[in-house]
């Protein structure tokens, strides 16, 4: 039995005829008949009679209708109560983000978030390979992620919210040689020692591709995912690696130089399932991370600073 088919139960039991009912309903006498066949077909005893030209609800018939009026008050409540969550501003709304990301987007995004009416945010960092970003959209809200210019696109089980295009850039320490370089090439950079990500992070593809066009393999001396753990290497002395031009904050220790002769840019996206935007909490702070976005966007009005 279904919600439906205990509304026309109930709907026979106040009119007395299947007509009567399909008037109310504004469908076929056909289909209420069909729909009161297929609820009997679930109760071992019957549940109407004729009397005369009227069907009426038997003592079984009777109890099950009095239990619809209970079931519908249910579903009207249950109903109510999913669009009071679907549109409560100021709902809890999870979102993770990769390090770098994070550490750029998460103070605008809370300051942004802390009034009252706004909403409860849950914010956690998540270092993962690429591929694992989609899964995590089962966990939170709203995933902040990224992808090398070159990879495989998002799969289509996610909505994509495009937020930066972001380029990565060659950091070493102030003072290196190949600091008095504008820009820097493959060739350039082929014989220093590298500081890179693990196997399946996206940094670490862009580094390949760097060996490949330099036609040489690449000196990976330590293996860092932080980014800003990355930079103080960079500063202390332990290597050149690749890092994020905008949202990095500056290392006064560093330069960074662009790199020519390969893609080394990155796409910085949201990832969620289709029915979180549903909710209104979730389509503010979605509209918030854009608006950071922006705001780091119009930063970088300038070449990276030496």
């Amino acid at each position: 039995m279904d919600e439906r088919q205990l509304r026309i139960l109930r709907e026979l039991g106040e009119l007395g005829s299947v007509t009567a009912v399909a008037e109310a309903l504004l469908v076929t006498p056909s289909a209420i008949s069909q729909q009161l066949r297929l609820l009997q077909r679930s109760v071992p005893v019957p549940l109407t009679e004729r009397q005369g030209r009227r069907l009426a609800l038997t003592d079984a018939g009777q109890a099950l209708a009095g239990a619809a009026v209970e079931v519908e008050t249910a579903l009207a409540r249950a109903r109510h109560a999913v669009a009071e969550f679907v549109g409560r501003p100021d709902g809890e709304v999870s979102v993770a983000a990769f390090h770098s990301a994070g550490l750029a987007l998460f103070p605008m995004l809370l300051r942004a978030c802390a009034g009252p009416g706004a909403p409860a945010l849950a914010c956690a960092d998540a270092d993962v390979p690429q591929e694992d970003f989609p899964r995590l959209t089962r966990e939170y809200d709203l995933v902040v992620a990224h992808r090398l210019d070159h990879a495989p696109p998002w799969p289509r089980t996610v909505t994509v919210t495009p937020l930066l295009r972001e380029p990565l850039d060659v950091a070493m320490p102030v003072g290196h040689p190949l600091a008095a370089k504008q820009r820097v090439t493959p060739l350039d950079v082929a014989d220093e020692p590298w500081i890179t990500a693990h196997d399946g992070f996206p940094v670490l593809a862009t580094v390949e591709a760097i060996a490949a066009a330099a036609g040489r393999r690449l000196r990976l001396v330590h293996r860092i995912n932080e980014f800003t753990v990355v930079a103080e290497a960079v500063a202390a002395g332990g290597g050149i690696a690749l890092l994020p031009r905008l949202t990095m904050r500056p290392h006064p220790a560093l330069v960074l130089r662009p790199l020519g002769g390969v893609q080394a840019s990155r796409h910085i996206d949201v990832l969620c399932r289709p029915e979180r935007t549903a909710r209104t909490a979730v389509r503010t702070v979605l509209a918030e991370l854009r608006r950071a976005a922006r705001t780091i966007q119009d930063r970088d009005a300038r070449p990276p600073d030496g």
